[in-house]
């Protein structure tokens, strides 16, 4: 059967979707549309590439993490100036290096734009600070002059995992020769399964299914906060699922994968191969265990 399928955002604990992915296809169950934020973005745009499970293992196998860790020269250069870089630059990392990956890897399946796959097949969403809005890519282009099917994947996907802080934001020009502060798209939503479900569609044609990098939502412990840094992870997590979970509430997640990945950073790009295959084994359990009692 075919589904739709949205993936969450969660850095490097996306290894767990091949795991997912692996049991779906067991099922002979094909993904059509495909949509994400952050990794999950990553994840969708491999797979409307044309890439297997598999072959996406292989690529981050492959893949040094580290090398996604490309400070500005100076910094190399005086170690002690990182902080005044994430100051001026709002990021540690650059983020080039990643994007670079992204479309290398892209372009061995023959993608480079949006126009290169079917058209509206995969989506994916990222966050406009400079004027304070949520951008589904490449939707949304339009608001900025900027013709969507001529636009680079691997440039949106880089927009929508840009993570705060971590990499530098992606500067969006207008046509008038504004520039737009674009980040990751998981500060305003971490888990986009309203993309495919939005009123006013015509009735789907095919179930939406979603995968989360968490425990069901009344599995989830409530947040202990003691101090300022608690307190401020606390509230950008607030900021970045309260949506999805008022949304997920209304469906009463009959048709989300949830991935219990605990006591990982999404960042912890030195992970072992043991600990990458251990994420794998969970991915594939959790979606064996939710397809014994999926009903659609």
């Amino acid at each position: 059967m075919k589904v739709d399928a949205v993936f969450a955002g969660g850095g490097v604990k996306a290894l767990a979707f091949l795991g997912a992915l692996q049991a779906l296809n067991e099922r002979n169950i094909e993904l059509e549309r495909l949509a994400g934020t952050s990794a999950g973005a990553v994840t969708a745009a491999f797979l409307k590439a044309g890439y297997r499970a598999d072959e996406i293992f292989q690529l981050f196998n492959d893949t040094d993490l580290k090398q996604f860790l490309d400070p500005r020269a100076i910094v190399d250069v005086f170690p002690f100036l990182k902080w005044m870089a994430l100051y001026r630059r709002m990021g540690l990392y650059r983020g080039d290096a990643f994007e670079s990956w992204l479309k290398n890897a892209l372009k061995k399946k023959g993608i480079q734009t949006f126009g290169d796959l079917p058209e509206g097949s995969l989506k994916m969403v990222a966050s406009d600070i400079t004027n304070g809005r949520l951008i589904v890519l490449p939707d949304d282009l339009s608001r900025y002059g900027i013709e969507q099917r001529s636009f680079s994947v691997a440039k949106a996907v880089r927009m929508s995992a840009s993570l705060p802080f971590f990499f530098e934001p992606v500067k969006l020009k207008n046509q008038q020769g504004q520039v737009s502060l674009i980040v990751d798209g998981g500060v305003l939503s971490n888990f986009p399964i309203w993309l495919f479900m939005r009123k006013g569609q015509l009735k789907r044609q095919r179930p939406v299914l979603g995968l989360r990098l968490s425990p069901e939502y009344d599995k989830i412990p409530p947040r202990e906060i003691k101090n300022g840094l608690s307190f401020l992870q606390s509230m950008f997590h607030t900021m970045s699922s309260a949506h999805d979970q008022r949304y997920v509430a209304k469906i009463h997640a009959k048709n989300i994968i949830f991935i219990p990945v605990e006591g990982l950073g999404a960042t912890e790009f030195h992970m072992s191969k043991k600990e990458k295959e251990k994420l794998i084994q969970l991915g594939r359990a959790s979606t064996e265990s939710f397809l014994a009692k999926w009903t659609y």
